[in-house]
Order: structure tokens, then C-alpha cells, then sequence
């Protein structure tokens, strides 16, 4: 049910946006700025049970909660990134949003690299 409203908002945000893009095309922006950080909101504040979920993930997975934390990071980077590019897209800087997500992708690939070591380590001690 959340989701349906999530969308109604976001469908009207367009439509009242559309309303003032031919007179005002920068009240457009606000509008949809605004209605972004207020999806945002509601995502952050949906994470709640997610992180729930995730902390009892946590307690199966060894190393000191390394890896839930790399997990959280990444999720973090990507919404972030997703968010900003978004709104840079939509503001017509699509060279900007492109250089955000680039930027997203080798942080997610930086912030992995852990994991990837653990596990060419766990098959090296499987082969040897």
C-alpha cells in the first residue's frame, strides 16, 4: 500500500510541476526537487525495518560485522548517488548526473574490494 502512495505523490508532483513549466519553468524545479526530497524521506524512514532485517543477517555473518558494514556503505553510496544524479538529470546537467553515477560505481567497487580479497582468500585455502 505504501508503494501505491509513494507513487500517487510522485505522479502528482509531475503533473503540478508540468503545470508551471511552460510560465515558470524554475518553480518546475523546486516543485520537483521538493517532491524528491519528500519520496527521499519516506525511504529513509522505510529503512528502518531493512536495517532490522539486515542486523539479523549481521549475526550469521563472521569477521566483526565487516562485511554488514560494507553492506550499509554500499547501500548508502548508491542511494546517494541514485538521489543526486536524479535530480541533476532532471535539471537537464546530464553530463553532471553521468559523472555521479561514474563516481557511485567505483566507490561501490572500492568499498567491495574487502570481499572480493575474502573471498579469492576462501578459495585459495580451498585449492591449497
Amino acid at each position: 500500500m505504501e508503494v501505491l502512495k509513494i507513487g500517487l505523490l510522485g505522479v502528482a508532483g509531475v503533473m503540478l510541476a508540468l503545470q508551471f513549466k511552460s510560465n515558470k519553468p524554475e518553480f518546475g524545479l523546486y516543485i520537483g526537487f521538493a517532491i524528491c526530497l519528500l519520496l527521499f524521506s519516506f525511504v529513509v524512514s522505510g529503512l528502518s525495518s531493512v536495517i532490522g532485517s539486515m542486523k539479523e543477517m549481521e549475526r550469521y555473518i563472521s569477521r566483526d560485522g565487516v562485511y554488514f558494514r560494507i553492506l550499509l556503505k554500499v547501500i548508502g553510496i548508491t542511494y546517494i548517488c541514485e538521489f543526486s544524479s536524479g535530480i541533476c538529470r532532471d535539471a537537464g546537467y546530464t553530463s553532471i548526473a553521468g559523472q555521479i553515477e561514474i563516481f557511485g560505481k567505483l566507490s561501490v567497487l572500492a568499498s567491495g574490494m574487502p570481499i572480493l580479497l575474502a573471498i579469492i582468500e576462501s578459495i585459495q585455502e580451498i585449492a591449497g
